[in-house]
């Protein structure tokens, strides 16, 4: 059996042409594609494709009943982790953009700093450095 890998995480949004730009603006990430219908979209994240689909493609086209993300729920029971060697400032550039703070920055005991913001879908994004 051939292995697998992870190609990508793909999230349901209401729009995906503002959640590209939003996670271009918060975070920095290149779009990598978007549908001209704009129902699909792709980040430039590596090795590991961060998606987004419209919840109304997902569940027309595919038939697939699940509950929509949403700022004003409790988040979903998943989190996106960004990684980098400036949380301070990585958080700061992601409320600047427009993400709503959940916990800001502080020191783990097992040596990760990081810090807690939802998108404008209400999914929740670590914002950490490097586990040591």
């Amino acid at each position: 059996m051939a292995a697998l890998k992870l190609g990508y995480t793909i999230l349901y949004v209401e729009n995906v042409e503002l959640t590209l730009d939003f996670y271009q603006r918060a975070f920095g990430f290149k779009v990598k594609m978007m549908t001209t219908e704009k129902e699909y979209g792709e980040l430039d994240t590596g090795n590991t494709a961060l998606a987004f689909a419209t919840n109304s493609f997902v569940k027309i086209s595919n038939g697939i009943e699940f509950e929509e993300a949403s700022p004003t729920k409790v988040p979903p029971p998943v989190e996106l982790g960004f990684v980098t060697e400036n949380v301070e400032a990585a958080y700061s550039r992601a409320i600047a953009a427009g993400a709503i703070s959940v916990k800001e920055p502080v020191q783990k005991p097992w040596g990760q700093y990081l810090g807690y913001v939802r998108d404008i879908n209400g999914f929740l994004v670590e914002i950490c450095s490097p586990v040591s």
